[in-house]
């Protein structure tokens, strides 16, 4: 029984707990925000949780003081042999031996390192299905879109394939392609994705389109059509676009995104999309800031870029 003027024994009051659950509320809203939210929730609750393990495993890790047993006679029956004697009696431990495994570091390392595990098994799988299918999952994209006489220069051509096959129309997409002529002796090309960089919605040109031109080149079955155009528009919210896709009306935050481009034996190759915030000058002699492909609705440049998340590529 315990002394009349003993406490029982409970954790001391800590701020530990509040700072865990910061940590795992974090990773849930990066889930669904960002990544970067999600790694920096596993941060804080780690750093957190095992501050928390060890003030609660404290009074455990603390020296225990010497307490003068309760002694009672006991009945002498003869049956247990006694200390030190008999083939039965338990060797005796040295002092090395008691020092090297005392019970408070056993208890305490058990617990951290259980800690440790549940908070592994927890945190692992879920940064691994929120991170890495942003990596691995990604495409190379290199869709030909013919021979080079296929585009006279100075006029946009429409494009327009399949990025998967075998998932149909719902894969199809649109870029606006323009021959800029030669910059230094080099064929130049101004290629924009027909996504509007407001909320995605499908941009049309602003001008004559040649539907009986429209011929199909490619083993990706691309469709080139000739248009005559003199700026982009968005028919769901109303954005407008230059010729070079710089922002004129409406609500689009940038630029519209553009792709990258090669030419390989003569024909024009379509590569990896990537944003801008605003494109100086025209045609050859554009000036062009590239920023990984962002999502529509998020400002690539100035103070309001700040304001959104780091992105995954995509």
């Amino acid at each position: 029984m315990s002394s009349q003027g003993e406490k029982p024994h409970v954790p001391p009051p800590s701020l530990w707990p509040i700072g865990f659950a910061v940590g795992i509320a974090c990773i849930l809203i990066g889930l669904v925000v960002s990544w970067p939210v999600a790694a920096v929730g596993a941060a804080i609750a780690i750093a957190f949780g095992f501050l928390w393990i060890r003030d609660v495993t404290g009074s455990v890790r603390e020296p225990v003081q010497a307490v003068e047993p309760e002694t009672r006679r006991v009945a002498d029956t003869g049956g247990a042999p006694k200390a030190l004697e008999g083939r039965e009696a338990m060797p005796p431990m040295s002092e090395e031996e008691i020092a090297a495994y005392p019970r408070s570091t056993f208890l305490s390392a058990a617990t951290l390192g259980l800690g440790g595990v549940i908070g592994g098994i927890i945190t692992v799988p879920v940064l691994g299905f929120a991170v890495l299918p942003s990596f691995t999952n990604q495409k190379d994209q290199s869709v030909e879109l013919g021979p080079l006489e296929n585009f006279a220069e100075g006029q946009f051509v429409i494009a327009t394939y399949l990025e998967d096959f075998e998932i149909g129309e719902v894969t199809r997409r649109t870029v606006f392609v323009r021959n800029n002529g030669l910059l230094e002796d080099q064929p130049s090309f101004t290629i924009l994705f027909s996504r509007c960089v407001h909320l995605g919605c499908p941009v049309q040109p602003n001008g004559l389109v040649y539907d009986e031109q429209k011929k199909t080149v490619g083993e990706k079955r691309v469709d080139l059509t000739p248009s005559l155009v003199t700026g982009f528009g968005c028919p769901c919210h109303g954005g407008q676009y230059d010729t070079e896709g710089n922002r004129t009306a409406g609500p689009p935050v940038r630029a519209l995104d553009r792709a990258e481009f090669s030419i390989r034996d003569g024909k024009l190759w379509l590569g990896q999309f990537y944003s801008v915030g605003n494109v100086e000058s025209t045609g050859a002699r554009a000036r062009i800031k590239k920023y990984d492909h962002a999502t529509p609705g998020v400002h690539v440049d100035g103070p309001e870029a700040w304001l959104y998340p780091v992105e995954v590529p995509g």
